[in-house]
């Protein structure tokens, strides 16, 4: 029977690996469903980008109190998780404190600066809860943002919160056992500058009921990053996992660059060169001009939709979110994953993709959005980790413009004027140098 909490927390933890790792499985398998790019290239420049905008979060720092706010909440993540190591080996071996004896003195700073770091997380958190919820920052109450994206971030902030209060409780009820020796498991290992102070709210308690509540604190607080680690496919919060590989392979090029589609390059120069010849790559007929469904979208695009903070920044800059147009990006990106999950869904229920009748493009996001865009760039420049919702507009674009013949009003009078005249305006070649005037 001593065994019995090993083999449970054995059983608990890998089940909660295993489900985690099925989800990754399916992100990797989804992400793979688009076409193929290369962004592996300039692999030092990418390398340094990844350590400024992920690791040194220099676009959450533009706003510094709620950048440094978040920082806190960041660095403490992955260092509080250190400790996670230990809770992992005790629950394996059935000890306490197992690394207690090997780093001597130095386990003392750990413990003690694992505390202080989780009251700046209590603190941090309470901020940006009164943030949301009664100072009520205009992005945050904003009708974006309404719905699963608030109480997504209110979820994760609860949960922050009680796991830091699950963690100086257990070293709260730890040091009181091992002030009272009470037994040979709890030897007097750590300093507690912060967990100290509850000690008060034990008194009169017996020691077997401090036992109780240490080990219901140990559980609950393993058990709560277990849950988290699984929450994060769910919410808006996996880009704490993606937002490193996504800042990595993001678009290098300058701000505002278009891309150009290989098709009609190779055509172009063909008509210039007529020695050119188009690799063979990619003489295929199934290409597409532009992108209807996720299919035709590239993986980075697709990873970009999982990596999406629902931060709101983006939607909160854009100009024609402000004046009352249909576009969001955030929600671009949003129901470009929606659209993903839906396919995924399809491909698990039929082992295979089987067409459903509906396409990213009218199904999910409506011709209407795609137009009020005014390719600004800002929903891109604002963005703390480089998603890039303007691309996946751009390639709707295209694909209405050059495979449905679908522009707007305006471009196609752009267009008949460029053909007729020579120019956008609507002027006569001749009158060219009227139009000054």
């Amino acid at each position: 029977m001593q065994f019995l909490p090993n083999l449970l927390f054995a059983l608990f933890f890998f089940s909660s690996i295993i489900f985690f790792f099925k989800n990754c499985k399916k992100i990797y398998r989804n992400i793979n469903l688009a076409r193929p790019i290369d962004r592996f290239d300039n692999k030092k420049e990418r390398f340094f980008k990844m350590l400024m905008l992920a690791f040194g979060q220099s676009k959450m720092l533009d706003k510094p109190v709620v950048g440094l706010l978040h920082l806190v909440v960041y660095v403490a993540f992955v260092l509080i998780n250190i400790e996670l190591l230990e809770i992992i080996l005790d629950g394996f071996t059935g000890k306490h404190r197992m690394l207690a004896p090997y780093l001597g003195s130095f386990y003392n700073f750990l413990i003690a600066f694992f505390e202080i770091l989780a009251l700046l997380v209590i603190i941090s958190v309470v901020i940006f809860w009164i943030r949301r919820n009664i100072i009520k920052i205009r992005r945050f109450i904003s009708n974006d943002l309404k719905g699963w994206p608030k109480s997504d971030a209110d979820y994760i902030l609860y949960i922050e919160l009680i796991l830091m209060i699950l963690f100086l409780n257990m070293n709260a009820t730890d040091l009181i056992l091992q002030n009272a020796s009470y037994s040979e498991m709890y030897k007097s290992f750590g300093y507690f500058p912060i967990s100290q102070f509850f000690i008060h709210l034990y008194n009169g308690l017996s020691l077997e009921i401090i036992f109780i509540v240490e080990r219901l604190s140990w559980w609950l607080h393993i058990m709560g990053i277990l849950f988290f680690l699984n929450y994060l496919y769910y919410s808006k919060h996996l880009h704490i996992l993606l937002a490193f590989p996504n800042t990595y392979f993001s678009n290098l090029d300058n701000p505002g660059k278009s891309t150009n589609l290989k098709s009609v390059y190779n055509e172009i120069k063909l008509m210039i060169d007529p020695s050119y010849k188009i690799p063979e790559t990619e003489l295929k007929n199934d290409i597409k001009f532009g992108a209807s469904d996720i299919f035709d979208l590239n993986w980075f695009q697709l990873l970009n939709a999982y990596t999406c903070t629902e931060c709101g920044r983006c939607s909160s800059e854009c100009p024609a979110t402000q004046t009352g147009k249909l576009l969001s990006p955030r929600k671009i990106m949003m129901k470009t994953r929606d659209r993903i999950e839906d396919v995924s869904k399809n491909i698990d229920n039929n082992k295979k993709f089987v067409s459903d009748g509906r396409t990213l493009l009218n199904d999910y996001i409506t011709k209407e959005e795609i137009w009020a865009c005014t390719t600004c760039n800002a929903c891109v420049e604002s963005c703390p980790i480089g998603i890039d919702p303007l691309s996946i507009i751009l390639d709707m674009r295209r694909y209405m413009v050059m495979e449905e013949s679908r522009a707007s009003n305006e471009i196609n009078a752009m267009m008949n004027n460029i053909e007729n005249n020579g120019a956008p305006w609507p002027f006569n070649k001749l009158d060219r140098l009227n139009w000054r005037n």
